[in-house]
């Protein structure tokens, strides 16, 4: 068998599978459109660019599903992982990374890998059932030739939804005679999160100015399908008046230090890059022309002068039916040399997209080495997102990792022999612990 493996698209998904190959032993082709070619949403030349957050989210592997799920890729020995932990930057529990720095890290150490050749240029074409193995891992910005190409295979059972980018904005320009610094509940450094409060007038006055507002319109052709997960803030507000007071906009958990009056309202900022003068403002996903965005979001205290790094934007995000197309090892069943990772087989985040390409290099790894790969038990959150990716029946939609998607867990067994039965917030804890024992027994297993 050739020991080759082409890999198209040098996002989260692909860098991670091209390094799990790589380290392996295995040689790579990266096939990268940029920067011959850049998708509407990225600016940057290198690899795994992030343009939506600079958020993996939480980072608790004991009570949290993605942290969970973070952990378990630390133990795989992750690119994606030991970059972001390397390029962290302060967000209370979470774990937020500087941009730039961690996409550049990416890129240096797969250009450092003898084994992996990189090919710039964008690839138009479907592998054909006598190329090498190929992982197609382009992501919910693959270009238009190519998925036409995707589509005339898989006989158009694609979905698509739109994912927005939130503003970022200079920290320099943020008034805080009216913000301050404060994580929710005290979580973390106190300096992860600015804060903006507002009135009640305040904040009725900025919703109506969000339903108000002129949005970029859609191509005739293109229907608005969003993931719940990342709404645009004035699709949020469509949904009614008081919807942001529970999503980005709650007051939970924070004190004005600059008044005696209880926020109805508070708006947040977390550090977009490590030498914190960028600050993104969290939540603030948009459609809005960039016009109306400078104007409405200088409504918020705080922000009355803020100058913007970046205003917010909307990009198409496509993906393919994986449990119709797809088998367990990620492989396309009607092609079995083509294999799909990262967002544009159905999952949703940088963390899952990132673990779905660890697992594709190492499936493919095992299939060049002439083995047959082990999947991973669906008890740990590597296996309980491939098993969405295998098993969701009806209208599939992404879906990020979360515990609602693992086998349910009753109870365990004690050190000293007899079953204990779980509730409430134990369940979590149980959860990761069983996680990450079970991950580890899988590991030892694996002989590529």
């Amino acid at each position: 068998m050739n020991k080759t493996v082409h890999i198209i698209g040098a996002g989260l998904a692909g860098s991670e599978a091209a390094w799990q190959l790589a380290k392996r032993g295995i040689n790579v082709k990266l096939f990268e459109m940029k920067p011959v070619k850049f998708s509407p949403a990225h600016k940057s030349k290198n690899f795994a660019e992030l343009v939506c957050s600079n958020s993996f989210r939480a980072d608790d592997s004991s009570h949290n599903a993605v942290g969970l799920m973070h952990q378990e890729m630390r133990l795989f020995d992750s690119l994606v992982m030991r970059c972001a932990d390397t390029c962290k930057v302060p967000a209370g529990g979470a774990l937020a990374v500087d941009r730039d720095g961690f996409s550049a890290m990416i890129t240096q150490e797969l250009a450092g890998m003898p084994n992996i050749e990189i090919i710039t240029g964008e690839v138009t074409d479907f592998p054909q059932s006598d190329d090498p193995l190929t992982i197609i891992a382009t992501g919910p910005l693959t270009s238009s030739d190519f998925i036409d190409a995707i589509l005339q295979k898989v006989n158009h059972n694609s979905l698509s939804f739109y994912d927005a980018i939130a503003p970022v904005v200079y920290k320099e320009s943020i008034d805080f005679t009216k913000a301050w610094y404060q994580s929710r509940y005290d979580k973390g450094d106190k300096f992860d999160y600015i804060n903006c409060p507002m009135s009640e007038e305040q904040y009725y006055q900025f919703v109506d100015a969000l339903l108000s507002a002129e949005k970029m319109p859609f191509h005739d052709f293109e229907t608005p399908n969003y993931f719940d997960g990342c709404l645009p803030i004035e699709v949020m507000a469509e949904r009614g008046r008081d919807t942001l007071l529970f999503g980005p906009m709650k007051p939970v958990g924070l004190t004005n230090p600059n008044s005696t009056e209880k926020p109805y309202a508070v708006v947040q900022l977390r550090q977009d890059n490590k030498e914190d003068t960028l600050r993104n403002i969290v939540g603030f996903q948009t459609k809005l022309k960039y016009g109306e965005q400078e104007r409405i979001f200088r409504m918020i205290p705080g922000l009355e002068h803020a100058e913007f790094a970046r205003l917010g934007g909307i990009h198409k995000n496509t993906f393919i039916k994986s449990p119709e197309l797809l088998d367990k090892y990620l492989r396309l069943k009607a092609q079995p040399n083509v294999m799909f990772a990262g967002q544009i087989s159905g999952c949703e985040g940088y963390v899952e997209s990132a673990n779905v390409g660890m697992l594709a290099g190492y499936y493919a790894a095992a299939f060049v080495s002439g083995q047959t790969p082990i999947v991973p038990p669906e008890t740990t959150a590597t296996g309980a997102m491939l098993k969405h990716l295998q098993d969701t029946t009806g209208c599939y939609q992404p879906m990020n990792i979360n515990f609602g998607i693992f086998p349910t867990i009753q109870g365990e067994v004690t050190a000293n022999g007899k079953f204990r039965k779980i509730k409430g917030a134990d369940r979590k804890e149980a959860y990761c612990r069983r996680a990450l024992t079970d991950f580890k027994k899988w590991q030892e297993q694996l002989n590529v």
